[in-house]
């Protein structure tokens, strides 16, 4: 498990009819700032700012089709040739990181395959590799 460390960044606040919005520069929209978005928004700055992934190569909380169930996944990040590489699922802060998460992920690998998954809590986060049937534990985000 790796602590998360985010960089100085300014994400676009704004009140409104009593709520407090963040913007999606993903999405190009407003959206509620619930503890999830909160998490979501940080973790996508980490990987825009700190690991340098390419915004043109990122999809935010898209739908996909898992069965007869239509889920969401938060982050997706695609590789060079627009395949889909590295996913992570966000979780509030006061969530803890357990099989279950894992195992939410690993479902959303059956409809989306990757090569790298990411559970994160805000403050911590697990990652892995998936070669050849296996996961593996990786001490960081892979470099893009």
């Amino acid at each position: 498990m790796i602590r998360m460390v985010y960089p100085d960044i300014s994400l676009k606040w704004k009140e409104s009819n009593g709520q407090r919005l963040v913007f999606d520069p993903i999405r190009k929209k407003w959206l509620v700032l619930t503890p999830e978005e909160w998490v979501r928004q940080h973790v996508l700055q980490y990987l825009l700012v700190v690991k340098g992934y390419p915004q043109a190569y990122i999809a935010v909380e898209k739908n996909m089709q898992l069965g007869e169930l239509k889920k969401r996944f938060d982050l997706l990040v695609y590789n060079q040739e627009h395949k889909p590489w590295l996913m992570v699922e966000c979780k509030a802060m006061d969530i803890q990181l357990s099989e279950a998460v894992l195992h939410q992920i690993l479902r959303y690998n059956l409809a989306i395959p990757v090569s790298y998954l990411v559970i994160t809590n805000g403050a911590e986060a697990m990652i892995y590799h998936r070669a050849e049937g296996r996961l593996s534990v990786l001490a960081d985000f892979p470099a893009y």
